[in-house]
């Protein structure tokens, strides 16, 4: 989206709060392209995601920060305004399933992802080929329940070298320790390969199939101290039933994990995600 920003704001919710950002972009020159809003009746918090073209006369992302300043300040906003142009730099960590990283980087190839994978971290070393195949750096970072922090202050340093915005564990199969997790907390996305909050743990599949659900599924959420527990992006479910193997729910499971992850990813490199307490916002 060359030449737009896309602000984002959260607030208290009052009267006047719509009035007095499209005025103010109006009288900067800005055109509105995209505008979405939402007002929470229950937390009486409201959400406002837009996307406006700069004119002619109009002053650059930083200008524009600046002079809104004092209307987030009227209005109590939390606010971020983004270049509309710039992709976010994306650290994917995986570990022996490479279903969902496969999908991310044929995204990223193609130019559907919306955002630059600038590196891809895993504790195993089998992913190494396809990633560099792609000529994107790995690394392979392995761990021990006696070098978990070791390996976590190495996950940290990439992380930092690359200048990384977003980390996305494509079935990452390690829990994050609570100093990690408040360290990326709204910067990390995890795909949970199960239709949360059932079937947690190991196997969620086999689970699910033992059980004889009708509905099966997979959650792209953020990472919390919680285990699988964090606000939820997205969710997606596919129908089955009795004639369904516990290999079909696997095999089922996998493309829906891969399609749920990529949408959570775009909808927040995209801005489309904001935090609501426990709970998002998603425009889509």
């Amino acid at each position: 989206m060359q030449n737009s920003i896309i602000l984002t704001i959260t607030c208290p919710d009052r009267v006047g709060i719509v009035a007095a950002v499209t005025g103010f972009l109006s009288a900067q020159g800005g055109f509105i392209t995209e505008a979405a809003q939402y007002g929470d009746p229950d937390s009486q918090i409201f959400f406002q995601r837009i996307v406006f073209r700069r004119g002619e006369n109009s002053p650059d992302v930083e200008g524009f920060r600046r002079l809104f300043a004092p209307i987030a300040e009227t209005f109590q906003m939390r606010f971020q305004m983004h270049d509309g142009a710039r992709k976010t730099r994306i650290a994917i960590l995986v570990s022996k399933f490479g279903h969902c990283l496969n999908d991310l980087l044929h995204r990223h190839q193609s130019g559907t992802l919306g955002a630059e994978v600038v590196t891809v971290i895993s504790n195993h070393p089998d992913m190494r080929a396809l990633v560099e195949w792609h000529g994107i750096d790995y690394h392979h970072l392995p761990v021990t329940a006696a070098t978990k922090a070791e390996q976590e202050a190495k996950i940290i340093d990439v992380l930092e070298r690359y200048g990384v915005e977003l980390s996305v564990l494509a079935r990452y199969m390690q829990v994050l320790s609570p100093e990690l997790s408040a360290k990326l907390a709204g910067r990390c996305i995890n795909i949970h390969h199960s239709f949360l909050p059932s079937f947690k743990g190991a196997k969620p599949y086999h689970q699910a199939h033992a059980r004889g659900v009708k509905l099966i599924g997979a959650t792209a959420h953020y990472v919390t101290d919680d285990l699988d527990e964090g606000p939820i992006i997205d969710q997606e479910v596919a129908r089955v039933d009795h004639t369904y193997s516990a290999e079909d729910y696997v095999r089922i499971g996998s493309d829906i994990e891969s399609v749920v992850l990529a949408r959570a990813v775009r909808y927040h490199t995209e801005h489309r995600v904001l935090l609501n307490g426990m709970k998002t916002v998603v425009f889509q």
